[in-house]
């Protein structure tokens, strides 16, 4: 079956080739992607591998002691029962990315994944989290004043939160897109038209102020980049008359991969 798959996929890059010359970025994007996420189960099960000869010795140290009733039994105990359990970790890892990479699903390595799901579990209301897309989405009622491009004081430790998760080891070789959207309501108070004349003003000043933030906070400037779409993108209808709807007021953050 995996035969089947890969031999149409190079039929239709094939066809893109000779049409257009497009399609091989895409298959050496693609190569790329599982060659990285295979070289995390190959270190995977190395570690395993380290973790396994550490537990065999281990239980015999456990078995010299008891043999001589050494004091230590129950700490050599513990220590076992620990790297068993860090075992059986590195295993249930090793199967959900060997499984991503047989069926092509992966998007983000499923540590980083996890990381996310937990900060959007922490935050609810502020922060819904798409593994599909790999899209983090800030509800802008709750980051942002009506009207307003500065982050609000009670949401930027959720912005500081996942900054931090953007800075570790697993997601360091992704880039960041801030994208910010509204909905389709005017802007009409004159304060607020000085500073952001439409919507599409409003959408990237709010998406410029998640990345001070970021960039404050350690994440490289060559990793960010900042996209406005105003009202031109909602998830779901306005309300008629030019009402709007909470939902198309929003920030979204896309991990991608890096130059994308």
């Amino acid at each position: 079956m995996r035969i089947v798959k890969f031999s149409a996929i190079l039929f239709v890059c094939a066809s893109a080739l000779f049409i257009t010359g497009g399609c091989t970025t895409q298959i050496e994007e693609l190569q790329r992607l599982n060659a990285r996420q295979q070289d995390r189960i190959n270190q995977l099960q190395s570690e395993r591998d380290a973790a396994l000869l550490q537990l065999e010795q281990l239980k015999i140290q456990l078995d010299e002691a008891k043999g001589i009733g050494g004091a230590n039994l129950k700490q050599l105990q513990d220590t076992i029962t620990n790297l068993q359990d860090r075992i059986k970790e590195k295993d249930a890892l090793i199967a959900t990315l060997s499984e991503k990479l047989r069926t092509g699903t992966i998007v983000l390595p499923v540590e980083l994944s996890t990381l996310l799901e937990d900060l959007a579990k922490a935050n609810p209301g502020l922060i819904t989290y798409d593994a599909k897309k790999g899209m983090v989405k800030f509800n802008s009622d709750l980051l942002f004043d009506k009207g307003s491009d500065t982050v609000a004081s009670s949401a930027a430790s959720a912005v500081n939160s996942l900054c931090s998760i953007l800075n570790t080891e697993q997601a360091k070789n992704f880039d960041i897109i801030i994208a910010g959207h509204t909905d389709d309501i005017p802007i009409q108070r004159s304060e607020t038209l000085a500073k952001h004349p439409t919507n599409w003003h409003l959408s990237v000043h709010r998406a410029i102020s998640v990345e001070a933030i970021m960039e404050k906070a350690g994440i490289t400037p060559k990793r960010l980049s900042v996209r406005g779409f105003g009202e031109y993108r909602p998830i779901e209808e306005n309300a008629a008359g030019k009402k709007g709807n909470e939902k198309n007021r929003r920030v979204e953050i896309y991990i991608v991969q890096q130059g994308a």
